[in-house]
């Protein structure tokens, strides 16, 4: 069983102060509560610092991309109109 990590985001004053830990812990959570055997996450495609940070945790890139979903505030409301979803997975 895959899970879906869903859609959050870390105010840019308390990026780099060790939130990434509770990442870790949904990871864990899931392959003990679930018996989760892969994490799948989405990731703005344009945000490659994103990408990066995630796949240095073990994160990789499926190659497959989703539609940004514009009009749904829920995502926020963009800024540009070029904008999709990068699916990242990782084995646990």
């Amino acid at each position: 069983m895959k899970v879906h990590f869903g859609m959050f985001a870390v105010h840019p004053r308390s990026q780099g102060r060790g939130l990434g830990h509770w990442l870790i812990h949904a990871e864990r959570r899931a392959n003990e509560r679930f018996g989760a055997s892969a994490i799948r996450l989405l990731v703005i495609r344009q945000r490659v610092e994103f990408i990066a940070w995630y796949e240095r945790r073990g994160y990789r890139k499926t190659g497959e991309y989703l539609a940004f979903p514009y009009g749904d505030e829920r995502f926020g409301i963009p800024r540009r109109d070029d904008l999709e979803f990068l699916v990242l997975e990782k084995p646990l």
